[in-house]
């Protein structure tokens, strides 16, 4: 017996597991979480620059159909489809408080307002308050509702005026101006007592 306990080796303990090179599942893992964060990014890359799910490049798609609708269609039914989507339009900028409720003249001075284009709304627009109630014998003019749509796609890429002045307020809040001797810049308060 002592011969064949000499012959045996003691056990030896396994070698660490080493963390690199991963194991082919974790690579996997990684593949996956990788492809979702590059999916992500690209996403949001999308939204941000109009590609996908964008107000405006919706309402761009259906002011060029009404565009192409213009020869074919009825102008009283394209006028009803424009007035409406210009108020959507109206919504998504400002917010529905500040568009859902004008009507006739002021909803015409509201977006005359509001357009830096400075298209002429309550001159130009009011086809679009009395062209779909118009008698079917009365004809609207096809080239007027073409102006209309035109104009709507340059107020669409136009900034937003409520915005650029919150831009403009913001960049002159601390400032001293001579108009307010009272404002001081922040820091100078100490020394003006």
């Amino acid at each position: 017996m002592d011969t064949v306990s000499g012959t045996l080796r003691d056990i030896h303990g396994l070698d660490s597991i080493p963390w690199w090179p991963l194991a082919p599942g974790w690579w996997v893992v990684a593949g996956i979480a990788g492809f979702l964060l590059l999916a992500w990014f690209a996403g949001r890359w999308w939204m941000r620059n109009g590609l996908l799910g964008n107000w405006r490049t919706d309402a761009r798609r259906k002011l060029r159909e009404l565009k192409k609708a213009l020869p074919k269609e009825d102008p009283r039914l394209l006028a009803g489809e424009l007035s409406e989507l210009l108020r959507r339009i109206a919504m998504a900028r400002s917010g529905r408080l500040a568009a859902a409720g004008l009507t006739g003249e002021s909803w015409l001075g509201w977006l005359a307002e509001n357009d830096s284009s400075r298209f002429d709304w309550e001159k130009r627009g009011q086809i679009l308050l009395v062209a779909p109630y118009m008698p079917p014998n009365m004809e609207v003019e096809r080239k007027e509702l073409n102006v209309l749509v035109r104009a709507a796609l340059r107020w669409i890429d136009s900034t937003d005026p409520a915005k650029k002045r919150a831009r403009k307020k913001r960049a002159r809040k601390g400032t001293f101006t001579a108009k307010s001797p009272d404002r001081v810049p922040v820091g100078e308060e100490a020394s003006r007592v």
